[in-house]
């Protein structure tokens, strides 16, 4: 029997504000453990939360973005079980009347387009912290830093639209750049701040109902969720055509040997006893607030990308590229404003920028090329003081310390020769020294003119402007 993959996906972005959701302590990342906590955070008799203002606002801004129907009334709930990094006993969140209904998110995967429903957006503040040491099975001690407890949260839920896992990591790296777009959260899988859980059964190919779940966890970048995803439909799948049963369980990724391994039975909405939060009464968005927010939203990914093809002539995959975060889009517009030849800025960018860029390890923006310094290599290339050639050796000294091109080209003497008496001397010599390559020229080998362009070259070290090396070239050599 043919099988096919039913993938949902929870994802858990961590919202970019100062302070937590409920508390004044700083939502900052990487303080010394249990050092950013007060009573509210860590649930001691006697408190009541407040809820975060900005929370709200970033939560109704990202709703709103992806299509989502804000609630006209909302409800924290509590969701009450137990773990070490839970000091409460239970976690604030949101159960049957979220923040937000419905939205999608579109994506293109090999060439095809999907459009990935959303269930629900909502709010709750995060849990705390386990530190182990040892491995996964083989555990030696555990300690508990509280320092991300109440830190605030969205989850964003999708329906179960998603069929392969080509299809979930292009999901992922879209709301992603959204999220960043919106400049809502970070998107920093690998300190926690986005998040992914993965809902996966198999069903028979061409039928409509669901079969027996897991859920997918400890995956900390796009690339393990996707091999994560790969390995858990291949394991069920093997369980069925053996004829056994898929049990419903979460289960977690084990990045050193690429397996999933059983972590606890998987549980449903009433084992975690959700009911209203006493301390937090329910709360109605302010709908002209929510219309403000709406009207604010900058231009998202999708957008962007069919300007750039209309303003900019641009290819759809140069256009998609460059849009795939608002860094980067902003990177070319800037360069495109000191140097009006898109296309030949969007080559740079894809080609030598990027690459550098992955070669070190860095985004965008950490980039040292400043826009207007690479604007103005790219006009010293058109204009003939450097040659194409001479313009990467430019690039990669600007990637290597920041400098401008006019000063790497000054300090390095790398201003294109054009001189032609010098020019006319040198290829003389070159001629004098090769007469054989000339008699066969000559004969017709015109192919032979390449070799006498590559030798002018050398003995410049690029620095002969080729439009008149071939001039002077095909003068010289002419019979007679």
């Amino acid at each position: 029997m043919e099988y096919e993959a039913v993938i949902g996906l929870e994802i858990h972005a961590q919202l970019l504000t100062e302070s937590k959701i409920f508390c004044g302590c700083s939502a900052k990342f990487g303080a010394d453990p249990n050092s950013q906590t007060c009573p509210i955070c860590t649930g001691m008799p006697g408190v009541l939360p407040v809820l975060n203002r900005r929370v709200l606002e970033f939560a109704v801004r990202t709703a709103l973005a992806l299509g989502g129907e804000i609630a006209p009334r909302c409800v924290f709930a509590r969701k009450n079980y137990f773990y070490p990094d839970l000091p409460k006993g239970y976690q604030i969140s949101q159960f049957e009347l979220p923040l937000s209904t419905g939205g999608h998110v579109e994506i293109k995967t090999n060439g095809e387009s999907l459009r990935v429903r959303l269930r629900r957006i909502h709010m709750e503040e995060d849990a705390g912290k386990l530190v182990y040491e040892g491995t996964m099975e083989t555990t030696d001690s555990s300690f508990v830093d509280l320092n991300r407890t109440g830190v605030p949260l969205i989850e964003i839920v999708t329906e179960p639209d998603i069929r392969t896992p080509e299809e979930a990591g292009a999901f992922l790296r879209k709301l992603r750049s959204i999220l960043r777009y919106l400049e809502v959260c970070d998107g920093n899988m690998e300190q926690g701040s986005f998040r992914c859980d993965a809902n996966v059964s198999l069903r028979p190919k061409g039928t409509e109902g669901l079969g027996v779940k897991t859920e997918l966890k400890n995956m900390n970048s796009f690339r393990f969720v996707e091999r994560a995803l790969e390995y858990e439909i291949e394991r069920q799948r093997g369980v069925l055509e053996d004829g056994g049963t898929v049990v419903q369980e979460t289960r977690l990724w084990d990045t050193s040997r690429s397996v999933t391994l059983g972590m606890r039975g998987k549980e449903e909405a009433h084992d975690y006893r959700y009911f209203p939060d006493p301390d937090l009464g329910p709360f109605v968005p302010d709908p002209l607030r929510v219309e403000e927010i709406r009207r604010s939203l900058p231009e998202l990914p999708d957008e962007k990308e069919a300007r750039f093809g209309r303003q900019y002539e641009l290819p759809l995959y140069d256009a998609q590229i460059l849009t795939s975060s608002a860094e980067l889009a902003d990177t070319f517009e800037k360069t495109v404003q000191f140097f009006n030849r898109p296309k030949r800025v969007s080559n740079w960018i894809l080609s030598e920028l990027l690459r550098e860029l992955k070669r070190e390890d860095r985004e965008i923006e950490q980039c040292p090329v400043k826009p207007e310094h690479l604007a103005r290599m790219l006009a010293m290339i058109e204009g003939g003081t450097i040659s194409g050639k001479i313009g990467k050796q430019v690039f990669d000294e600007m990637m290597r310390t920041g400098k401008d091109p006019d000063t790497i080209v000054q300090e390095k003497g790398w201003v294109q020769i054009e001189d032609e008496a010098e020019l006319g001397s040198l290829i003389e010599r070159i001629l004098r020294e090769n007469p054989k390559e000339v008699e066969q020229y000559r004969k017709g080998k015109e192919k032979l003119l390449g070799f006498f362009v590559g030798q002018v070259m050398k003995a410049t070290r690029g620095q002969a402007n080729p439009k008149r090396v071939n001039e002077i070239l095909l003068s010289k050599l002419k019979p007679g």
